[in-house]
């Protein structure tokens, strides 16, 4: 139902997206990666950031209506778009990807769902997996909207560093390092290294 809404940002989201993959090129060079899965794609703003930055994109998302928005926004249909949820796991061989990014997807789960989303990205990737989401610097706004939505925000934002790092140590099936990065005033771009 909320599809629509999120369509109405779009280009908001687009111009948003390229000015922090611009901003994180002194961290980290995304666009000198080849192959790119964005993990709960929604509208497809962040595909077609990387596709215009010469990426070779494939976005999988659970709803089928963010998916046609997806399709409908993005003028060029290079950009595989795929119905699917990470947690059920993903449709991909082992390292597909070199690069894997799920942008505002952490927060909404459940630290199970998390740790199940961490580990699958972690196995589809061989590069680096970068989970884009708020930290604790929130604002108002957004802390009202996440307590409507009764999503996990809050522990999230709390614990998000550890409870990568714990997912390596107790689970061995996530990531050898995460290295947090500031990108925007508001969100953080938490850095994981795959295990090989």
């Amino acid at each position: 139902m909320i599809a629509p809404v999120y369509g109405l940002f779009y280009d908001f989201q687009k111009k948003r997206y390229a000015d922090i993959v611009e901003g994180a090129r002194g961290e980290l060079d995304i666009v000198a990666y080849r192959r790119v899965l964005d993990v709960g794609c929604g509208t497809g703003a962040l595909c077609a950031v990387l596709k215009d930055k010469g990426m070779e994109v494939t976005g999988i998302d659970p709803a089928v209506k963010m998916l046609d928005i997806a399709k409908g926004r993005t003028p060029d249909k290079s950009i595989a778009f795929l119905q699917g949820n990470v947690l059920d796991g993903l449709p991909f061989e082992d390292k597909t990807f070199d690069i894997a990014m799920a942008s505002y997807v952490a927060h909404g789960l459940k630290a199970g769902e998390r740790k199940r989303m961490y580990a699958e990205m972690s196995r589809v990737t061989r590069g680096h997996v970068i989970i884009h989401d708020y930290n604790d610097k929130r604002s108002f706004v957004t802390s009202v909207i996440e307590w409507l939505e009764g999503g996990d925000y809050f522990h999230f934002i709390k614990n998000a560093e550890p409870e990568m790092k714990h997912c390596v140590t107790e689970m061995k099936s996530c990531f050898s390092e995460v290295r947090v990065i500031e990108v925007d005033t508001r969100a953080n771009w938490y850095l994981c290294t795959p295990l090989e």
